[in-house]
């Protein structure tokens, strides 16, 4: 792919990027990439920290390595510096074949950086520094348009609708996939510390809401996105969430498990209880597994049989995710996911 000069100053370099993915299957993640940076003793703050880690991070970048370690086709677009930190995740995705030939550098801003405390029950804190990052800074210009076309599904945040120029990228992107037949998928991850206000966060992750074909959302998220304190409540979910065009909407309950609504049928599937260590990433794996799942078949969501079995594959993506340290290091492969499976089944 030729070089592409951009208004933020950056543009893709090729030694770090690799492209080619000619599948039909594609998943396309666009949003942020990011250095996590956690404390090598769970349980203390910040502050009490004495050594970090630095781990790979950013949700849409996870959903792809997670796509490809379970034998899927992925795909990353996104905006990283043009720094020692940029390129190396440009490399992680690389190595875990992942099609990052969409990521681009920019030249001004740096790799955003996250803090993250793992309190004693294994659950997270955030401290990020954002000020602003190259990941913000992605311009409609710089998309990589014919890579979003090959998509079968186009995967998406809500981080990345919440500072220009990089929310005029985000729509336009999603526009580009509509238009080219994508399937849209959207796990909002609320940060409330990145947006301005609870009520900017709440205006922003609903404002694409009727344009995504399926949702994924946490239970933390339903109360803060309706107001209504009871999660459980399937009316609550239905009336507030469910739209005219949504083909499917997940909501997700930890170990619990999830529960899936569709225009005909609705239930949950039980998690699988396993010893938390550190449940960074456990979401995106559980989104990594239903998209290779529906990637493969999208006919899926009309078969409640087969539905409930891929969202069960997906469960299990997320609690072998928990046992161990870190998100990417912790993503599961498809063999992985189906000894563990077949353990559970005769346990």
């Amino acid at each position: 792919m030729a070089k592409n000069p951009a208004p933020g100053g950056s543009e893709d370099v090729p030694s770090d990027t690799q492209g080619g993915y000619q599948d039909k299957n594609l998943v396309v993640c666009f949003g942020e990439m990011l250095i996590d940076f956690v404390p090598t003793v769970a349980g203390v703050s910040l502050a009490e920290a004495t050594a970090f880690k630095k781990a790979p991070g950013g949700a849409p970048a996870n959903v792809a390595v997670g796509i490809s370690r379970l034998g899927g086709s992925s795909a990353f677009i996104g905006k990283v510096g043009d720094d020692d930190f940029g390129h190396m995740l440009a490399g992680i995705l690389k190595q875990n074949n992942v099609d990052n030939s969409g990521m681009r550098f920019d030249h001004n801003a740096r790799t955003a950086l996250a803090f993250v405390t793992l309190r004693a029950d294994g659950e997270r804190e955030f401290l990020f520094f954002r000020h602003p990052s190259a990941d913000m800074l992605l311009h409609e210009s710089e998309l990589d348009i014919n890579l979003i076309k090959q998509a079968r599904i186009f995967h998406f945040g809500s981080i990345s609708l919440i500072e220009e120029p990089c929310r005029s990228t985000h729509l336009a992107a999603m526009a580009i996939a509509r238009k080219s037949g994508c399937i849209l998928s959207y796990d909002p991850n609320l940060r409330l510390p990145l947006w301005p206000s609870a009520e900017a966060a709440r205006k922003g992750i609903m404002s694409i809401w009727d344009q995504a074909d399926i949702i994924k959302i946490s239970e933390d998220e339903i109360t803060f996105l309706t107001g209504d304190d009871d999660h459980h409540d399937d009316d609550v979910v239905l009336k507030k969430l469910f739209h005219p065009n949504l083909k499917l909407l997940l909501v997700t309950e930890g170990s619990e498990g999830c529960r899936y609504y569709t225009k005909e049928f609705r239930g949950c599937v039980a998690g699988v209880k396993v010893t938390s260590v550190d449940t960074t990433g456990a979401g995106d794996a559980f989104v990594s597994g239903i998209l290779n799942s529906l990637a493969s078949d999208l006919n899926l969501i009309q078969d409640e049989k087969r539905l409930r079995e891929a969202l069960a594959f997906a469960n299990a993506c997320g609690a072998l995710t928990v046992t161990e340290r870190g998100a990417i290091p912790a993503l599961p492969t498809k063999e992985a996911v189906l000894q563990f499976l077949s353990k559970v089944a005769t346990a």
